[in-house]
């Protein structure tokens, strides 16, 4: 079965047609400023065959119409007719309460989701003209849904209340969701896979590093905690997102630089993070150049990204009683061998003891970068969330 896996943003779409058969990955791309000036399409195979295209696209069904004609096209395509597309998986950001799991698009999964935009008005909206999109251009090809959210509903309430009026849980659903839950959900099982563990046995932290961050607590198979809330504002220190912070610190910025609150949702979200302590820019790498060139805010950027992370895994061995595998995914987490060090260094007591060696140079490897007699098992396992979504897509759609 040939599966289309979309992720649709507010300004792009990204896209991997899968054959879910053989898990083979028939191509995969992305489509860049939407209804924007300067709109392109970049498409790769599998062999490394890149290309770019230019053009207007208008809104996201010009721009899935564009691929498409990619995916068929004799030059660049990849399969002969667009019936040979069977299903089509979306990741949806915000599933709220309503959405445990991922399920088959209905008319009526359509509207639980919409209630859920304001949970997350800036990607549900998104998420849903891709769906939209779809409905037009294929209408007879089945659609699921896999939610950001859904594999951190497992967490007790213990961990996803906050400290707030109950009512206000009761009335808005004010609490921890959580996100890249495709993400956590792969690495942790294939880190098991590897280590030819059962997964529904051992406790797990996964650290999801990139532009967006965040960690989870992973028991039997089950995530217990997260470090993202009720948006992806809450956690680790980001690209451009604070992380934790005071809520005081939040509402005395607003009253003296006397924001309103949507200019202050952008200082947190788009402003702040990374960005925002080092003045240099959001990318770690341009980060980490001016830090080896002595910029004093780029280290202490550097130094607190590190220390948060580090503060979480401690407290997350806490919430699971030890830890069994930790695992570095995402763009940092892969890539960034001088992160992954620092957050294992004196860790030794919790059962860490991190191979620096075998960590050197390491970038995009499935690897065991923890020594032989180490009771911890430290990885750095590359994420596959498309895939995910396409496995999720085919067992729904086989049902």
């Amino acid at each position: 079965m040939n599966i289309l896996v979309l992720n649709c943003g507010s300004s792009s779409i990204k896209y991997q047609l899968f054959n879910i058969d053989n898990q083979r990955l028939l191509a995969k791309g992305v489509v860049e400023k939407v209804g924007l000036k300067g709109s392109f399409l970049k498409h790769e195979k599998p062999n490394g065959d890149k290309v770019r295209l230019e053009g207007e696209v208008i809104d996201h069904q010009t721009g899935i119409e564009y691929v498409l004609g990619v995916l068929i096209s004799k030059e660049h395509g990849c399969i002969n007719s667009l019936n040979e597309i069977e299903a089509v998986g979306h990741r949806m950001v915000h599933g709220g309460e309503r959405f445990q799991e991922s399920c088959l698009i209905t008319e009526d999964t359509i509207r639980d989701f919409k209630a859920c935009i304001p949970l997350a008005p800036l990607h549900n909206p998104a998420n849903l003209k891709g769906v939209f999109a779809m409905q037009h251009l294929l209408p007879e090809v089945p659609q699921v849904g896999v939610f950001d959210t859904a594999f951190h509903q497992t967490m007790p309430p213990h961990a996803y209340m906050y400290a707030i009026p109950y009512s206000l849980y009761k009335k808005y659903g004010i609490r921890r969701y959580g996100f890249h839950g495709t993400s956590h959900y792969f690495v942790a099982r294939r880190s098991c896979e590897i280590l030819e563990v059962p997964m529904n046995s051992m406790k797990i932290i996964t650290c999801h590093l990139g532009n967006g961050s965040s960690m989870t607590a992973i028991k039997n198979g089950k995530s217990v905690d997260t470090s993202m809330g009720l948006t992806p504002v809450e956690g680790l220190i980001m690209g451009t997102r604070s992380g934790d912070m005071d809520l005081g610190v939040f509402t005395f910025i607003m009253e003296k630089e006397e924001l309103n609150i949507n200019v202050a949702n952008t200082l947190v979200n788009k402003h702040s993070g990374m960005l925002g302590i080092t003045g240099v820019s959001s990318d770690m790498r341009e980060i980490e150049k001016e830090a080896d060139a002595g910029n004093e805010r780029a280290i202490l950027g550097l130094e607190m990204f590190r220390y948060r992370i580090k503060k979480y895994i401690g407290s997350y061995a806490a919430a699971l009683g030890g830890i069994d595998i930790l695992i570095f995914t995402g763009g940092i987490g892969e890539n960034d061998p001088v992160t992954r060090e620092v957050c294992c260094s004196g860790m030794e007591f919790l059962g860490i003891e991190f191979d620096s060696e075998k960590n050197a140079g390491v970038r995009s490897k499935e690897i065991l970068l923890s020594k032989p007699s180490s009771k911890v098992k430290v990885m750095t396992i590359p994420t596959n969330e498309e895939l995910v979504i396409a496995e999720h897509t085919y067992r729904i759609v086989s049902a």
